[in-house]
């Protein structure tokens, strides 16, 4: 029987997509791709260790805890996912290379190796869909309310990659769609002299992305991809802080947008 035929996830596995602050009130709508390290059952382990599926290659550090504390600050529901991006990276359009990686900064992932088309489509059909499906519904049900939104992707990233150094605390990624909070809220971070800022740093916001671009594109939605420092959300103190930092920025972002006659 293929996995097709038999669900992937089983009755001890976690939803796919799960909603913290559901009556969140705010603007903000907070989405996290790579909340988690969740490894179906029915998988195993993907022939990983435990300790590559502690780094980063698995999951965005860090994302899960400050998710849930920006969600509380902002007052904004948080919709994210608990399996590994090696299983399904759910921020990747399902047809690309990177959508359950061979590969990841140099561990290889024997339980992607030659990843059959039937496969693929199990884990796309049973996490990436219903993730995003989950994101859609959200956005639906905020427009029947003529609730306005802002699309925050959370996302954190590693201090070393390949070896280079990364020195941005934080990054603010944006490309197309309307960027105008995004710029507004990484010129308000740019202006505090204690954090280095990165502009679409570490990465560019581009072709590979999918979230923002599937859900905030079309709609012309206001949106911004914020990407954290690992090692700065290390422990509750640093997560504590950043919420505060990211809190205090959003809501100046959205005072300045609308004093504009452009926020939502």
């Amino acid at each position: 029987m293929t996995l097709l035929e038999n669900p992937l996830l089983g009755t001890a596995d976690p939803a796919a997509a799960q909603l913290f602050n559901a009556g969140g009130r705010s603007p903000f709508l907070i989405v996290g791709d790579h909340a988690g390290n969740a490894i179906p059952h029915r998988l195993g382990t993907l022939g990983l260790t435990e300790a590559d599926r502690a780094r980063h290659i698995a999951w965005d550090i860090g994302v899960y805890d400050l998710g849930k504390a920006l969600a509380q600050a902002l007052d904004a529901p948080f919709i994210f996912q608990r399996y590994s991006r090696l299983v399904i990276d759910c921020n990747r359009d399902p047809g690309h290379p990177d959508a359950a990686s061979a590969v990841s900064d140099g561990s290889v992932i024997p339980g992607n190796a030659g990843l059959t088309p039937d496969r693929l489509a199990a884990r796309v059909a049973a996490i990436h869909t219903p993730y995003h499906a989950r994101i859609a519904l959200e956005l639906a049900r905020r427009d029947a309310a003529a609730q306005p939104t802002i699309l925050l992707a959370l996302h954190s990233f590693t201090p070393t990659l390949g070896g280079k150094s990364r020195p941005w605390e934080v990054g603010i990624l944006h490309d197309g769609g309307d960027t105008r909070f995004a710029r507004v809220l990484l010129a308000s971070l740019v202006a505090r002299a204690d954090i280095t800022v990165g502009d679409n740093e570490p990465y560019r916001m581009d072709a590979t992305d999918y979230s923002v671009p599937r859900h905030a594109y079309p709609a012309g939605l206001p949106y911004a991809e914020i990407e954290i420092r690992q090692d700065l959300l290390a422990d509750a103190a640093g997560v504590a802080a950043w919420s505060l930092t990211l809190c205090s920025a959003c809501k100046t972002a959205l005072q300045s947008t609308a004093t504009r006659g452009s926020a939502p």
